[in-house]
């Protein structure tokens, strides 16, 4: 099916299957990342930008839209925006990795659960958008949670913060990116690839590296994490053009609950019993969120239908 035949604002069956296969993907990367843990967070973020780029090119090319990314690169403002989303995605994967190997999977989980509501506090922030009172709630209930954790733990959850922090900037100024979500991708490891390469030569100079060094199956997990970055974000690009916004919204919490059992049924990270108040706080506060959105399309929708039957009948 074209994307031009799918209904507009209507859910597909095969789009629910893209999104629920990246979200899938995305929550067992913990495992993949945890066999990783030995090689340095930097280096692996270069194998995951240098690996992701002939994935993503052939993908462009086999879409028939290798003229975006020529136009984009004699585009200053596009290539100054890519920019930001390249340096903002890289901090990102960054942060994740090193917080998977360090035995921060829960508060990787953590700063999942809490993006989508710090969206909407950007949004009220930069875009001036107004919040209705359910929406003032979850947030103020997400960020009650995260005051207990860091009066427990002595310290601000930083990994948790800084995923949501760099994930929403990311998200922000993505949108904005005047090219499709592949060709943005695209162009993102294609600017981080030459910081990349230069690393990676740099590394394996100094023997530092873990390329190519006798170890067989490093060499492999290297090579596969650019299936394991690219393959589920285009997956999750395609996906997402067939289901209407409030479905992703309901889909987002999969992969962070999936890290979440991860991190306490094999990782074996401590749980106690702060965070036995604070999760089902974030908890309380999506649900809280997710209803309030749901809501609001509803009346859209409505408001629309009925606008609709005004103008039909001429009334």
């Amino acid at each position: 099916m074209s994307d031009a035949s799918l209904p507009k604002n209507e859910d597909s069956l095969s789009g629910f299957f893209y999104a629920l296969t990246a979200y899938v993907m995305w929550g067992f990367l913990p495992l993949y990342m945890k066999v990783l843990s030995h090689v340095p967070p930097v280096e692996v973020i270069a194998h995951r930008v240098l690996w992701s780029l002939p994935i993503a090119l052939a993908v462009i090319v086999w879409l028939g839209r290798t003229q975006d990314l020529r136009q984009a690169f004699r585009t200053p403002r596009t290539l100054m925006m890519g920019a930001a989303t390249a340096t903002l995605i890289s901090v990102n994967w960054g942060i994740y990795v090193w917080a998977i190997g360090a035995g921060y999977a829960l508060e990787a989980a953590l700063g999942y659960y809490i993006n989508p509501l710090f969206s909407v506090l950007l949004g009220r922030v930069l875009l001036k958008e107004r919040l209705t009172w359910a929406q003032w709630a979850a947030i103020g209930l997400a960020a009650a949670a995260v005051v207990l954790l860091t009066v427990e733990a002595g310290r601000l959850p930083l990994v948790a913060l800084g995923l949501t922090v760099s994930w929403g900037a990311y998200a922000y100024l993505k949108k904005s990116l005047p090219i499709g979500p592949n060709q943005g991708f695209t162009l993102e490891v294609m600017l981080l690839a030459p910081f990349a390469l230069g690393y990676l030569v740099w590394v394996q100079w100094q023997g530092q590296g873990h390329f190519l060094q006798g170890v067989g199956r490093d060499d492999l997990l290297l090579i596969g994490t650019g299936l394991v970055t690219a393959i589920p974000l285009m997956i999750y690009a395609n996906g997402a053009k067939r289901l209407r916004l409030s479905t992703i919204a309901m889909m987002q919490y999969i992969a962070p609950t999936m890290i979440f059992l991860i991190a306490v049924f094999v990782f074996g990270e401590p749980f106690g019993a702060v965070r036995l108040i604070a999760f089902p706080m974030i908890w309380a506060a999506l649900v809280i969120y997710t209803v309030s959105m749901l809501r609001a399309r509803g009346q859209a929708r409505e408001a629309a239908r009925q606008s609709s039957s005004v103008i039909q009948t001429g009334t």
